[in-house]
């Protein structure tokens, strides 16, 4: 059984609808789609004595499904392998840990696309806002720009189903579907309230870039990272090559609805704006168990940089992490709102038939031994980004980083 570490928030609020089968992420990424073994119906159940549980007596478990076999009215209809799923998530679940889950095959194959892959959908962030599934932004290029669509529209029904009483999740599984197959959404346009239209839109294969940055005429480097993604640390290296020759001042980075990623790879990150051998995170595994401490590999880069980073209510996990470091080794600036509060690490389990289990084997502590979980990272500045500001096309939160980080480069 193989694992990784795996650091990642369950988010509300803003979904991408080409992603989001399981409504964690915001960010997507440049990996092909993983096609994991379809798993063979059951026809006998094996394995049956495959070791002891101390103290624990499995007789009632087969007695229950004995029973259920043979008694249920409906019997014929029965699906074993959707009931030992069933019960492999009832028993992960009684763990009371919302991060600790058990993926059968679709869903972990839905979940490594949103960690790994590029996506097939149409392309739009949405979210539900005052009753209403809501277009919150079309990316560029993608096919809901192509269809005319825009920020603030409401989609009323998705082909033909109204929406009014759709999750967002139920909403984001309607709406995302194969490259080539079509979606007709019917939208209540924000800038004309009476008209609706019905827009067919064929979907198509999107990539969402990990990291964005640009150079201000400041000579300011502003960069966005919206994942921890297994290609997030080779995309840094390639921005910073990029740069060599460049005059860069002072950065400012953005880690705002940013839900986590690998720890290995925040890691690697932190490495670029922290000197050597000086702590990142601290993982306390419990039950007596010896703490691990993550370092920085000193790449040097930005260690003596002027930088600010900026944070929100969606930057969780990985992202904390790397905050949480740049501003105790280093004393930089969090402009923004809380952070999530995600402190602990998931080790990502493959199973046999393509499941997957995601478990909490620890929890983090920042340099000077602070316990994100729960708490979060308050910010050093706090601004709010409301959504007219976001309508308006204003960032308030970028204007004050943008403000913090001419005073540090005037120090």
């Amino acid at each position: 059984m193989s694992s990784k570490k795996y650091l990642i928030a369950v988010l509300g609020g803003v979904m991408l609808i080409l992603v989001l089968g399981t409504g964690l992420f915001w960010g997507g990424y440049k990996y092909g789609l993983s096609k994991l073994p379809s798993s063979e119906s059951i026809t006998s159940v094996a394995n049956k004595d495959v070791g002891q549980v101390q103290g624990v007596d499995f007789s009632l478990f087969w007695d229950t499904w004995k029973a259920v076999q043979e008694k249920y009215v409906d019997r014929k209809n029965l699906d074993a392998q959707k009931m030992i799923y069933g019960a492999i998530s009832g028993m992960v679940n009684s763990l009371g840990d919302p991060y600790s889950v058990f993926l059968e095959p679709q869903k972990a194959k839905k979940f490594m696309e949103d960690v790994q892959g590029s996506f097939d959908g149409i392309g739009a962030e949405i979210s539900l806002r005052n009753g209403f599934i809501t277009i919150v932004k079309p990316l560029a290029g993608s096919p809901a720009v192509r269809a005319g669509l825009k920020g603030g529209d409401k989609i009323l029904k998705i082909d033909g189903k109204d929406t009014t009483n759709l999750s967002l999740d139920e909403a984001i599984s309607m709406i995302r579907g194969l490259k080539g197959t079509t979606v007709t959404l019917t939208v209540l346009s924000l800038t004309d309230a009476k008209t609706k239209k019905e827009v067919k839109i064929t979907r198509d294969t999107i990539d969402i870039p990990v990291l964005t940055y640009e150079i201000t005429k400041d000579n300011f480097l502003k960069a966005s990272l919206t994942e921890f993604s297994e290609d997030a640390g080779t995309k840094f290296n390639q921005m910073v090559r990029q740069l060599s020759g460049k005059e860069v001042r002072g950065m400012i980075l953005d880690l705002r609805s940013n839900p986590g990623g690998y720890l290995e790879v925040s890691q690697d990150i932190a490495s670029y704006f922290i000197p050597e051998g000086q702590t990142i995170v601290v993982e306390d595994f419990g039950n007596g168990q010896t703490n691990k401490t993550y370092r920085s590999f000193g790449y040097k880069t930005f260690e003596n940089m002027p930088m600010v980073v900026l944070v929100d209510e969606g930057s969780a996990s990985a992202s904390e992490i790397l905050a949480g470091a740049l501003r105790d080794n280093r004393g930089i600036s969090l402009v923004g709102k809380k952070t999530f509060g995600k402190g602990s690490v998931q080790e990502l389990n493959d199973l046999p038939g393509g499941s997957k289990l995601k478990i909490t084997i620890a929890k983090w502590l920042t340099p000077k031994g602070y316990s994100i979980a729960d708490n979060g990272l308050e910010p050093d500045i706090k601004i709010d980004l409301t959504e007219e500001d976001v309508t308006a096309g204003k960032d308030p939160q970028m204007d004050k980083a943008i403000e913090v980080l001419k005073q540090a480069v005037r120090k």
